[in-house]
């Protein structure tokens, strides 16, 4: 049987998985009984709440005599690592645009790198049933892209198609045809995309996705690049100097059929299988037979731009919501992360009981720190600083975002505002349809930190951001942080509403009544810029005297929910956010106010 090799890429919501749902229910996967899940590949419990790709995922379909492997790829740029890493398994790629957006700052990110590994991209407007669809305009708009990222002639005669994966149709007009369906997509898949080029000489293959089976151990997923695997061969895997890491045997090789993975007998170049049986080879290692001296290139990653402290928790809480505190099984867990996630970056730090973990972005991060609750851990983390970096001469250079905000033209002044009070300088301006205009700056990463929600704001949640890493630009100055200081609670015990109620002048709250609290945790937001320790269990003192009014029921303001992605860019640099698996909590890094004063006098005459 003929193979086919692709990878669906675009920018976040437009529009991928869906696609793949329509090509798996068109190619005959499923029976005519079977009942079948909306976004079938998003299978992490995070994917389907947020409604985002977060892993890599492979497929295959078989359309005619040729089986179509078909990789779908995350959009949001903090997850750019997956889609760079999958690119090296596949000979072509759909390149899917909203027919309303147009190229978005990932659609720039996935489209340089894919022309970056020569491939020739098949340009799929989708969601042309939008009443906004410009289809024109955003098939210019692409070529430009294309023109930008320097591709070459036979990448800029890319193939079009227009349609719905939702509705579950393409064509090459942007009119429906009386008989939808994706046909004209899996056929020009056949004609566009070549056959995987297969090497000589024996097994070689890189690692591309990891994961863990509970019944098969370690399970790595790759490309054959040259050769043949069987079940029980020996093989060697080698890190990318050419080390030999370990020997063993191939216990299974399991390979895409639909949304099941099938044993079979034997894996052929050019196809993508699974294998299982080894357990040292991670992402990006080769897997060869054991005459193989050499290993295979991998795909450069881009580097981490942003940084946190995972550090064990110590508060007058720890240990009583979560079974995982210590340091050695937090350790354990963030390396077994970066295994699997090249763009992950864990280092132990200076102080005892902490690790600093890089990524691409807080949305990657606070996706760890998720996952890493449900499992049962509890833990404290910092404020996300971003790493900067020196050049040759010394001088000191910081990551620079591409940020594009599409907003409602009446906000656009405060926007164009508070970037620039963010060092932020605009690139673009321009109209995108039905009184929106789309801004484009170059920001700081540090700046960006913490301006989803005063964006959302300030627009009355009318504005959408989009953030792709730039690249490394000298650093631009100090840019002011929180302007609000933040209310301590100055004892341990049980919040009572009546202090509550009492201190509402105060500022808002970030806690219920009857949570329970300690010295130097943060139980609400100061409406004015200094700290201010508070009692919130000052109880009503009860007399003997009624009074009219005296007993009506104490009416609170609801307090403000922090969200981990929103607690985490609201702290300050000595502050932390507590995370177990039942609470998310913000407090000071020293509880004891003694210390804090110490702490802030070092710092002020630092």
């Amino acid at each position: 049987m003929s193979l086919r090799n692709i990878a669906i890429i675009a920018h976040v919501d437009h529009g991928k998985t869906t696609l793949v749902d329509e090509l798996l229910k068109q190619s005959g996967v499923y029976r005519e009984n079977e009942r079948v899940a909306e976004r079938a590949l998003d299978s992490g419990d995070i994917e389907k709440e947020r409604g985002i790709t977060i892993l890599a995922k492979a497929t295959s379909v078989t359309w005619g005599d040729t089986r179509i492997n078909i990789v779908d790829t995350p959009g949001h740029a903090d997850f750019g690592g997956e889609v760079e890493r999958i690119l090296n398994m596949v000979d072509g790629a759909v390149l899917l645009v909203d027919a309303a957006e147009g190229p978005m700052p990932q659609t720039k990110f996935v489209v340089g790198k894919a022309l970056k590994v020569g491939l020739r991209p098949i340009v799929a407007v989708n969601k042309i049933d939008r009443p906004d669809a410009r289809a024109d305009e955003v098939v210019n708009e692409v070529f430009d892209l294309f023109a930008a990222l320097d591709a070459d002639e036979d990448q800029l005669d890319f193939p079009i198609l227009y349609g719905s994966g939702r509705d579950g149709w393409m064509a090459p007009e942007p009119d429906r045809p009386d008989e939808a369906s994706l046909a004209p997509l899996f056929d020009l898949v056949l004609d566009h995309v070549p056959a995987p080029a297969v090497a000589d000489g024996p097994f070689r293959m890189i690692g591309t996705i990891l994961e863990a089976d509970p019944f098969l151990g370690r399970i790595i997923t790759g490309r054959i690049h040259s050769g043949t695997v069987r079940p029980n061969q020996t093989v060697k895997v080698m890190d990318r100097d050419g080390k030999t890491l370990e020997t063993g045997r191939v216990s299974k090789i399991l390979a895409f059929r639909g949304l099941e993975r099938q044993p079979i007998a034997e894996g052929a170049a050019g196809d993508i299988v699974a294998i299982a049986g080894l357990s040292k080879g991670t992402v990006a290692d080769t897997f060869c037979d054991p005459q193989v001296d050499e290993p295979l290139a991998a795909q450069p990653i881009d580097p981490p731009t942003v940084t946190m402290s995972f550090i064990v928790n110590d508060s007058p809480l720890a240990g009583t919501e979560g079974d995982k505190v210590t340091s050695r099984v937090i350790r354990d867990r963030l390396m077994k992360e970066a295994e699997g996630n090249v763009a992950l970056k864990i280092e132990d730090s200076d102080q005892k009981d902490a690790f600093h973990v890089s990524g691409r972005g807080e949305l990657q991060l606070a996706v760890l720190i998720e996952t890493m609750r449900r499992e049962g851990f509890e833990l404290a983390v910092s404020r996300p600083r971003v790493v900067m970096q020196k050049d040759e001469d010394g001088t000191l250079l910081e990551p620079i975002e591409e940020v594009v905000i599409d907003v409602d033209e009446e906000h656009s002044g405060a926007v164009v505002q508070k970037m620039s009070e963010r060092k932020g300088e605009m690139a673009e301006l321009k109209p995108s349809g039905g009184d929106r205009v789309r801004l484009v700056f170059h920001a700081p990463t540090r700046g960006l930190i913490g301006y989803q929600s005063e964006l959302l704001t300030d627009t009355r949640g009318t504005a959408i951001m989009n953030r792709l890493f730039h690249g490394y630009a000298p650093y631009k100055g100090p840019i002011a942080g929180r302007t609000n200081g933040v209310l301590i609670a100055n004892e341990p015990g049980e919040a009572v509403a009546y202090a509550l109620f009492n201190l509402e002048d105060r500022g808002p709250m970030v806690i219920d009544p009857g949570a329970k609290v300690y010295q130097g945790m943060i139980i609400g937001i100061h409406s004015r810029d200094n700290d201010l320790e508070v009692n919130v269990l000052k109880g009503k003192k009860l007399t003997n005297v009624r009074a009219a009014g005296k007993d009506d029921a104490v009416k609170l303001t609801p307090p403000v929910r922090m969200t981990l992605e929103r607690a985490l860019s609201w702290i300050q640099d000595d502050e932390l956010v507590e995370v177990t698996p039942k609470s998310i909590r913000l407090r000071k890094l020293h509880l004891d106010p003694h210390e804090r004063k110490r702490f802030e006098k070092a710092r002020a005459s630092a």
